[in-house]
This record gives C-alpha cells, structure tokens and sequence, in this order.
C-alpha cells in the first residue's frame, strides 16, 4: 500500500528486452533509499514494482507484458522523470490516501493553466472510469494523490500547489501526454458490494 505522497523524483535509467517483456532500471534520484530490501515495493508513476536488485543509486524491476500494456511505463523515455515512493510502513501518517498501486488505465492530459500559484491540470478519461471520480473525491494521477476540483462527463479537473510541482515529475507534464491513474479503492469497492447485494 502507498499513500499517494511521492517521496523522490528519480528517471528511467535502463529498458531491458526481457524474455517477451521488460526489465527497467530506475535511477533513484531523491528518494530515500537507505535499508532498501530485494522483494520491497515501490510504486513507480503510482505503478506497484517489485524490486528485484539494487545499488546505492538503483534499483531493478521486472515490467510484465500487463504492466506495459495499461500505464504509460512501456512509452517512457529513457531519462523520463518518474515518481516514487515506497512501500507505507504501519508507523507512517496517512497524509494522501490509500493507494495500491494498481493502475487502472490511462488518462490524457488535455489543459494546463495557471490559478494564482498553483497549477490547474485537466485529464480527459474513457467513461468506465470516470464514473468513479466524484468532485472533492481523491484520485492518483502518475502516483500523486490529488483532490478533484471538478469533474463532468469527459474529464476532471485537479490544481496542484508549488510543492506538489516543484518534488514531483508534474513540472516535466505537457499537453497531450498520457497519465497513469488509479480511482479511489472505496468507489471501487462500494460499487462491488452493491452489485453483489442480489448474491446474498
């Protein structure tokens, strides 16, 4: 589980041809990045990868055929800033919200404007997804936990403070590139247990 807080910006140091899929290379940046452990999770654009070797200023992941195919991680340019963040610990605060990791599809930039100091972003998104996204409601977008400011029944608008822009991959953002998001695990869930209600 994660929280939507990115903790480094780091880039795509290596894209390896692996047996039908990919291995990737994640040069850490400003992570943090002591007592990092084989087999530990860091989301990767909000993407859950597993760590599979490390050294002091890397680590490896294995991309499956599934991974490549829904986020935006088999597209990337080598040097591309992507965010992370690892793991949350059961001792940590709970400052976005909980997000696994799970990317559920992709969405693509289509406005930026300036509000005062912060940015506003808008993201067009295919209907079966944005049915999820409710205004005032939480979404992660390249694993950044964001307040929706509005939403209608293209897209969703959010606005992002000079922090969020200045320690996230966001200040690399352009219109028309392509955003991995993942919809608030609750909506998820409570659209779940009511379809099942006619089960019990």
């Amino acid at each position: 589980m994660f929280t939507g807080l990115v903790e480094g910006v780091g880039t795509l140091a290596v894209r390896e041809p692996r047996g039908g899929d990919v291995r990737l290379t994640i040069a850490v940046g400003t992570l943090p990045f002591d007592n990092v452990q084989l087999g530990e999770s860091i989301a990767v654009n909000g993407c859950c990868l597993t760590v599979i070797a490390f050294d002091t200023a890397s680590f490896a992941v294995d991309a499956s055929n599934e991974t490549l195919a829904l986020t935006t991680l088999g597209q990337l340019a080598i040097g591309a800033p992507v965010n992370l963040e690892r793991a949350l610990l059961p001792t940590n605060r709970l400052g976005g919200h909980l997000v696994s990791g799970h990317v559920d599809g992709l969405a693509t930039a289509t406005q930026r404007w300036d509000d005062a100091r912060a940015v506003r972003w808008r993201f067009e998104l295919a209907k079966p997804l944005l049915r999820y996204i409710a205004q005032k409601g939480s979404v992660c977008v390249d694993g950044v936990s964001l307040t929706v400011n509005a939403s209608d029944d293209s897209g969703f608008e959010v606005a992002l403070i000079p922090h969020t822009v200045a320690h996230t991959a966001f200040h690399a953002l352009h219109v028309g590139a392509h955003v991995n998001i993942e919809i608030d695990l609750l909506a998820r869930y409570a659209e779940r247990l009511h379809a099942t209600r006619e089960w019990v």
